[in-house]
């Protein structure tokens, strides 16, 4: 490219010599002259940028060592800004006092410094008209009064910054002021440097030492690249200000200080502000994909829908049942080999099948099959997740999380909540941007009813950062909080507003400390390696904790306590080293959707009087438990999908009413749900779990002590008994429900299937446990066992395909009614020494041991049950010895005579009932013939725990 007949690179090197006004008028010669004039960016138009003794880097001090996009839109954005005091001239030019706007047009500039005009600043303004510009040549200025600033002035440093000293207490009356290049320090006579009630004050590239800056509404102020070492700002009612660029150093008390309600009464200078501010780069990015997530909601909806199981028992091979059922090439039919337990539990040794391994191998039979049909519904969940995540943990793999968990960016959260949207683009109050806050005591304090927005400002070695009270609001926006001595945000006392997209970390409390009924919006921010805990809600503290990443912090991710009642949903909280969420100290909160992961401690830690709403998030890969429900627990877990943790899914302590409902535990290291009570005993639990310590309270907690706020509350149905209902508890590392309490539990209405250990392990109970309508199937011993001194009530249940027997028992209170026990492989009930059962209407089939085997001096009722007989006529009933004590009344034993017998399942069919499901067309299986004796039970879940499909259980 060649502009008129010169290259131009020799064209660049001409231009690099002109001054700004000349550049101005080259650009407007031609086309080609502007585009020549755009390409000098890296060039003249940077050297005019850091040679202006009025401003500073475009970056300082934040990022001294970045360039900017454009040098040329940078030095634009400053020539802009420093002549907005000016702008008041234009409202001064039609009025009647058009003279006055004439002596601005000829102003003059008066000098100030030995050898000059004037030799103290008081005595040049005595001598100013409007608009003159003040010179004040290098040297230290005392004024020994209080200097009142009656006319427009511009007030000017000649020289480096730092050449030019004012030690002075000045008072603006008028209606605009401009300050430039000089050192400020308070007289000796008044701490106060600046004040302003009214009208508008404009500092460009100044240091303010040791002294106060007070401006109060309407009045306005602009304040860019200037340093305040120990100073305080204080804002009081003002309609708008700027402070822009700025570093606050070593402050004794707040750096800033925003008082008050905006002025509704504003001056002149608003206008021209707010249009400053719109027309700056927005600090919001169009898109920030390396941030956080959504979950999709439809499909969310769709996967936790009521899921209907049906169970199918039939006489053939069906196409669905693992290959691995069938036996294998040279191997022996019928070699099966067993193992005695304890108290003559037998668990029977077969190799894995596709269903996690616990399905048996049978015998050849020459006979023609016997075969039932059976059916029933089952509402419980279905996982928030594929049924490809929801499989077996591989040992050291990566976790990869699904796509539909990648946390959404701030732009993309925006765009969904107008309201968030709508508190991010406003301006109010004072607007602070880009600015440090380093080695003080606060950095910005907002109180009583004040307003104030942050963006991309960096706060580091303070005791605070932020404080926000007496229903004030915030808006923060991309900024870095670190190194705190205590809390980097603090909210209470109904303060509120939006804390977006920052990074909090390494702060010695709390990263946001949220209080006294403050209701913020925490969205989209990363908090993290925090000393304490990462947002704590207490003191009847609300707020909305949405999207964020909350991570590697030493105590809880969020903390609920003190009546704290937040909303916290779709956040990532992971990696830290006490409990991802912990509800304490009669603590409430909507814990919804989240992601939990990788904790140390429980995923979830609820504790004395905690009462929070657990629903539809994932607690996975903790290395401890899945939720812990300690001491005087409360509260409803319900649709949570709990998955790999180390410890147990569920483990709930003594005095604990939960209501846990509807959730997906799978492949826990140890127990499904654990209930221990800490009453009787010592104290230790097996796995080494116990009470854990109890977290920190972050101080002053003696404050929060208020009576619980009286509220009908339809998510938190009272109970007054702790249950564990419609859960889906599969493939856990030992038992699916395991039971040590001193209290009343009921588990109902629960899918129990292939666990490491028994279905359920009931091992203290001395109230009542109430098991009705599970189904217990495939597990790798008993279905159900009961020791001594236990209360139990079986009631309901389907007890299919254990490895053990289905229910061994010696309780001394244990009545087992209205079950189908069928399948199992050891017998299907087992009643050891000094046990007392009631066994009444059940339906019992063992192919292999004895329907019902009495071991030794045993009191029973055994009463109108009826029992197959299983693979030959020994197995219906034993008693090893003559037991008086146990009575046997009109039980039905239907023994096979031919092939051609019929046995009809029906009235009731195929347990567990709900009382509410929908059996449509089960009823037409239900009484199905038999043709030939049974040789072998083989169960799948053909996925039906993990997707949409149904349970098979099939008996060939």
């Amino acid at each position: 490219m060649e502009v008129g007949g010169l290259p131009l690179e020799l064209w660049r090197m001409i231009l690099a010599y002109l001054h700004l006004p000349d550049l101005g008028r080259c650009s407007l010669v031609c086309r080609a002259w502007y585009e020549l004039i755009l390409s000098l960016d890296s060039t003249r138009w940077r050297q005019l940028c850091l040679g202006c003794t009025e401003c500073r880097h475009p970056n300082w001090p934040n990022q001294p060592d970045v360039e900017p996009e454009s040098w040329r839109e940078a030095f634009k954005q400053h020539y802009l800004a420093s002549k907005t005091w000016t702008k008041n001239a234009l409202d001064l030019e039609s009025s009647i006092c058009f003279s006055l706007f004439r002596r601005r047009k000829e102003r003059r500039t008066l000098s100030v410094g030995p050898g000059h005009e004037f030799d103290s600043l008081g005595s040049a303004l005595a001598m100013a008209s409007l608009y003159d510009r003040i010179v004040l040549f290098p040297g230290v200025y005392e004024e020994q009064g209080e200097i009142i600033l009656k006319v427009p002035v511009e007030i000017v440093g000649h020289g480096k910054l730092g050449e030019v000293a004012l030690l002075a207490s000045i008072d603006q009356h008028c209606s605009t002021t401009r300050v430039c290049n000089l050192v400020f320090m308070p007289a000796w006579f008044s701490p106060i440097m600046y004040k302003t009630t009214s009208g508008h004050i404009q500092f460009d590239n100044c240091n303010f030492e040791n002294g106060h800056i007070q401006v109060h509404g309407p009045g306005t102020c602009q304040v860019k690249f200037c340093t305040f070492k120990n100073t305080h700002v204080f804002l009081h009612n003002v309609p708008l200000c700027v402070l822009e660029n700025c570093e606050f150093v070593g402050s004794e008390n707040n750096s800033v200080t925003v008082e008050g309600h905006p002025s509704a009464d504003k001056n002149w200078a608003y206008k021209y502000l707010l249009g400053l501010i719109k027309s700056s780069p927005i600090l919001l990015p169009a898109e920030d994909n390396d941030f956080l997530m959504s979950l999709d909601l439809e499909s969310r909806d769709q996967a936790w829908s009521p899921r209907t199981c049906d169970i199918v028992i039939e006489g053939s091979q069906s196409p669905t049942s693992p290959a691995s059922s069938s036996p294998k090439p040279g191997s022996k039919a019928g070699s099966q080999e067993t193992e005695v337990g304890s108290d003559g539990e037998k668990v029977a040794q077969t190799p894995d099948s596709s269903d996690g391994g616990l399905s048996p191998s049978g015998e050849d039979e020459d006979e023609e099959q016997l075969t039932y049909r059976l059916s029933y519904q089952v509402q419980g969940p279905r996982p928030v997740l594929g049924g490809s995540f929801l499989g077996p943990p591989l040992p050291g793999a990566s976790i990869q999380l699904p796509s539909c968990l990648v946390l959404n960016s701030l732009h993309q959260e925006l765009q969904k909540d107008k309201e968030a949207m709508a508190l991010a683009s406003s301006v109010q109050g004072c607007l602070i941007r880009k600015c440090l806050f380093r080695d003080g005591k606060g950095g910005v304090f907002v109180c009583s009813y004040g307003r104030a927005k942050m963006e991309g400002n960096i706060f580091r070695n303070l005791t605070y950062a932020v404080r926000c009270i007496h229903n004030s609001k915030i808006v923060m926006l991309r900024n870095d909080i670190y190194r705190c001595r205590a809390s980097g945000i603090f909210l209470r006392l109904e303060g509120g507003g939006l804390i977006a997209g920052n990074n909090i970390y390494h702060n010695a409390e709390a990263g946001v400390d949220i209080r006294k009924k403050s209701n913020p919006l925490i969205l989209c921010n990363q908090i993290h390696h925090g000393l304490r805990s990462g947002i704590v809600v207490l003191g009847n503290g609300k707020g909305v904790i949405r999207n964020n990443q909350i991570f590697s912090n030493k105590e809880a991710g969020i903390y609920i306590l003190y009546h704290g009642n937040p909303i916290v949903s779709g956040n990532h909280i992971f990696k830290g080293r006490a409990a991802g969420i912990a509800v304490n100290e009669n603590g409430k909160g909507l814990i919804t959707e989240n992601v939990i992961r990788e904790n140390q401690w429980g995923g979830v830690d609820i504790r004395r009087g905690g009462v929070p709403v657990l629903r539809s998030n994932l607690i996975c890969f903790g290395y401890s438990d899945g939720v812990v429900v300690g001491n005087e627990g409360k509260g409803l877990i319900e649709g949570n999908t709990i998955y790999a943790n180390k410890g147990c899914g569920v483990w709930m302590m003594s005095s604990s009413l939960p209501h846990v409902t509807s959730n997906h535990v799978s492949y826990n290291g140890l127990y499904g749900v654990a209930v221990f009570s800490q009453k009787d005993g010592s104290g230790e639990f097996p796995g080494g779990h116990g009470a854990q310590e109890n977290f920190s309270e972050d101080g002053d907690a003696i404050l929060w002590e208020t009576e619980l706020e009286k509220e009908d509350d339809p998510l938190r149905r009272p109970i007054t008994i702790a249950l564990v209902e419609s859960n889906s508890i599969n493939h856990n590392g030992a038992s699916g429900v395991f039971v040590q309490s001193s209290e009343a539990l009921q588990v109902i209405t629960n899918v129990i299937h292939a666990n490491g250990d028994r279905g359920i392990t009931i091992a203290q109970s001395s109230q009542l446990t109430r098991v009705a309508n599970n189904s217990i199937s495939c597990n790798r011993q008993s279905g159900v066992k009961v020791e001594a001194q236990c209360k139990v009530e079986l009631r309901g249940n389907g007890i299919y395909d254990n490895r053990g027997h289905g229910i061994i028992t010696k309780g001394d209170s244990t009545a087992v009614v209205e079950n189908d026990i069928i399948g199992n492989r050891g017998s299907g009930l087992q009643l050891l020494p000094r046990s007392d059962t009631k066994v009444l209407k059940n339906r019992i089939h063992s192919f292999r041991a004895y329907g019902i085997a009495v071991r030794g001096r045993v009191k029973a009722l055994v009463q109108e049950n009826i029992i197959f007989q299983g693979k030959t006529n020994k197995t219906i009933f034993q008693q090893i010895t003559n037991n008086r004590e146990c009575i046997m009344q009109n039980n039905k034993f239907l023994v096979f005579k031919k092939k051609s017998d019929t046995w009809r399942l029906v009235n009731p069919p195929a347990r567990p009932h709900l009382e509410s499901s929908h059996r449509g067309s089960s009823a037409a299986h239900s009484g199905q013939k038999v043709t030939a004796m049974a040789t072998r039970i083989t169960a799948r879940v053909e996925g039906g725990y993990h997707s949409n499909r149904s349970i098979f259980c099939t008996i060939l």
